[in-house]
């Protein structure tokens, strides 16, 4: 298995347990594994960016592997592909307010509301199920309201630092 490079450049056992710790955690929150691990490489790389030569070998994986989970996420916003001048591979970058993008998504949360809500109507809110689906409901009407005040506080506290 490949080495992760660690802060010194060096190859370091510790940095690699870490990034498959951290795709852990994001696979276990629902992101597909493999872009988790991808997302974990580009992150803990000193540049922020990796080629996919350099993800398909530091992860021990096909290109076809890589090309999956890269994909996925510029679909969703949290990895961008560049090319730096005078290269001639691209690279895959961690975009800037990857996380910021990915919760900030109020349509999301809006679809959950309307889908619950269409349950509701389905089942009938004195049902336990519907009683549970207007609960849900109700949670992502509350999230969908908040999440735009929270993202400015983190905005603010972010140019901050």
């Amino acid at each position: 298995m490949t080495h992760a490079p660690g802060p010194s450049g060096q190859h370091d056992e510790e940095v690699l347990r870490y990034l498959e710790r951290f795709a852990m955690v994001m696979a276990d929150s629902g992101y597909p594994r493999m872009a988790a691990r991808v997302f974990a490489a580009i992150l803990v790389s000193d540049e922020g960016r990796r080629t996919a030569a350099e993800l398909a070998d530091l992860l021990g994986v096909g290109a076809p592997a890589i090309s999956g989970g890269v994909k996925y996420l510029m679909n969703v916003g949290m990895v961008v592909r560049e090319r730096l001048p005078g290269e001639r591979r691209d690279s895959y970058r961690v975009r800037d307010g990857a996380w910021y993008s990915t919760i900030s998504e109020t349509d999301v949360f809006r679809q959950w509301e309307e889908v619950s809500h269409d349950g509701v109507e389905i089942l009938g809110p004195g049902s336990p199920a519907g009683s549970r689906l207007h609960e849900t409901e109700r949670f992502f009407a509350f999230l969908r309201k908040e999440i735009p005040a929270l993202m400015a506080k983190w905005d603010e506290q972010r140019r901050t630092v």
